[in-house]
């Protein structure tokens, strides 16, 4: 287990310091989706398993990408509409702590 990741985990991830705050803001909302998806499996109080906290990083990395989450293009650059939910590698660390019906 480690520490719950922080807007700086993410900037330094992603190697832009001045980006702390914001990455604060949707670090917050990106655990609380992937504590939801897991429904609390993996999850410690003020920890987390550490293959859910890169999970956490990288879609918050994605999230922070395009905060505003509106779909453009300059030029050959064509950003998507935002997050739009996990990607697969992520779905596989996720699934791998999610209870299942059945």
């Amino acid at each position: 287990m480690t520490p719950l990741p922080t807007g700086r985990d993410v900037a330094d991830f992603l190697g832009e310091p001045g980006s702390v705050s914001l990455a604060d803001e949707h670090v917050r909302v990106v655990t609380a989706m992937a504590r939801g998806y897991t429904r609390g499996n993996g999850f410690g109080v003020g920890s987390v398993a550490d293959d859910i906290a890169a999970v956490i990083v990288t879609a918050t990395a994605r999230l922070l990408a395009n905060p505003e989450q509106i779909e453009g293009a300059v030029g050959p650059i064509v950003t998507r509409g935002g997050f739009t939910g996990w990607n697969l590698a992520e779905t596989f660390v996720l699934n791998a702590y999610r209870r299942r019906a059945g």
